[in-house]
């Protein structure tokens, strides 16, 4: 009986770090969150910068982009695509959404004027603020962070700031920075998921 041939072993895959570190944040890993935006934040932003054109809606529509990750990233599938791929599209969901209501917005300012100050339809008003809404929470919900994790979260995730500089910025170890940005968004996932905290 000849010998059995051998198996040449396969090379084993390697998990994409994207997802590797979508997948940790979705336990509540901050730290992995942290390295998630690292690795994503400059293509979010462009990716975002491209779709609404102006530089401080961008800003803010990818902190927006970060905080629904955060509050989100359990419901990846990773069969249905990328981690990356999930990440942009929701981002560029969330850059058309900006434009559309700004669009908006600019459309009822046309017709104010137009009419000498007549109101706009019901409708047009509603659908503007439920675009906003999203947004509106996570800014509310912001505000009730203290000063030293709410400047710390800003820095990082509306200015774009990295860990290092926003040390310099607020004179604080790096540590004591990772720890007010991870406690923060603790916080923030807490609020969101009980929406009555903030309205209270």
């Amino acid at each position: 009986m000849p010998p059995a041939a051998r198996r040449t072993p396969s090379p084993q895959r390697t998990e994409d770090p994207v997802a590797r570190r979508l997948r940790q944040a979705a336990t509540g890993d901050q730290e992995a969150f942290a390295e998630l935006y690292d690795l994503m934040s400059s293509r979010v932003f462009g990716l975002i910068l491209r779709v609404v054109r102006d530089h401080h809606h961008a800003e803010e529509v990818t902190q927006d982009v970060f905080i629904e990750i955060w509050r989100t990233s359990a419901r990846f599938d990773p069969h249905r695509g990328s981690a990356q791929t999930w990440m942009l599209t929701m981002a560029h969901h969330r850059a058309v959404d900006r434009v559309r209501s700004l669009s908006s917005l600019q459309r009822q300012d046309t017709t104010w004027h137009r009419g000498h100050g007549r109101a706009t339809s019901h409708d047009s008003t509603s659908e503007l603020a439920a675009a906003h809404l999203d947004a509106l929470m996570v800014r509310q919900a912001l505000a009730l962070l203290p000063a030293p994790q709410r400047q710390a979260l800003e820095l990082a995730y509306l200015d774009g700031h990295t860990y290092a500089t926003v040390s310099e910025l607020m004179q604080t170890p790096v540590g004591t920075t990772k720890t007010r940005i991870r406690t923060g968004l603790q916080s923030l996932r807490s609020q969101l998921q009980n929406p009555d905290i903030i309205s209270t």
